[in-house]
């Protein structure tokens, strides 16, 4: 199933994320922010289980901001998949 939600207090613009009947994270695609970074994330979670993406990437702050595109990704990860439950 694809989610797609838009994250707030950062730079980015639009998230997606593809995640398969077993949980675990086919591809995820970022608009807007900073491209090398958000690629070098989504190459990383590609093939990863969406609860361990959410358990490391959740709580991470981008400078002096209380939240991140990491951060906005793995909240809008579990909010998505709460909703599917």
């Amino acid at each position: 199933m694809t989610y797609t939600f838009r994250p707030k207090g950062v730079c980015s613009q639009e998230m997606r994320v593809e995640v398969d009947d077993q949980g675990v994270i086919q591809k995820m695609e970022v608009l807007g922010g900073c491209s090398g970074n958000l690629q070098g994330i989504s190459a990383l979670v590609a093939g990863m289980p969406a609860r361990e993406a959410i358990d490391r990437l959740k709580g991470i702050r981008c400078g002096v901001k209380p939240t991140s595109c990491p951060d906005q990704f793995a909240r809008g990860l579990e909010s998505a998949l709460k909703k599917q439950k």
